[in-house]
């Protein structure tokens, strides 16, 4: 199995961020807009697989997104699914915001790709749908213009 992130869920976690982004004050910082995108996962997922299931796929997500990004290492998943830690990412300068923004798309990207192997397309997609209702999710229409 590859291990990278596939190209259409990075592309996926890039647009539901920039969503995210776009629908809220884009002056919060850049790690809570990935907080947000988790917290609509978690939201949506729990409802299917209970705290537990959402808990052990986002700790696999975390841990697979720490070997391309290090900083994550001050991240974790508690056992109710919350994610901890992403402040200590959060830059003091704006310098940094492309690399935590980075970090968030690969955390959302491997979540994703999770989510897609372990419930199919199907499933997933009705999940993001649930959580962003009304955002077009068909990925190869992603290059369209629409928004997430």
């Amino acid at each position: 199995m590859n291990m990278t992130t596939l190209p259409e869920m990075r592309d996926l976690a890039q647009r539901l961020l920039t969503y995210e982004v776009d629908a809220d004050d884009a002056s919060k910082p850049v790690g809570s807009t990935t907080l947000r995108v988790y917290e609509k996962l978690r939201q949506s997922l729990v409802e299917l697989a209970g705290a537990a299931g959402f808990q052990s796929l986002a700790s696999r997500a975390l841990t697979l997104a720490r070997s391309e990004v290090p900083s994550l290492s001050a991240a974790r998943v508690a056992p109710d699914g919350n994610l901890q830690g992403m402040s200590a990412i959060e830059p003091p300068i704006n310098v940094e915001r492309d690399r935590v923004h980075e970090a968030g798309v690969i955390l959302i990207s491997r979540l994703l790709g999770l989510l897609l192997i372990f419930l199919g397309e199907a499933l997933t997609m009705n999940l993001l749908r649930n959580a962003w209702p009304g955002e077009a999710f068909d990925d190869r229409n992603s290059g369209n213009g629409r928004k997430a």
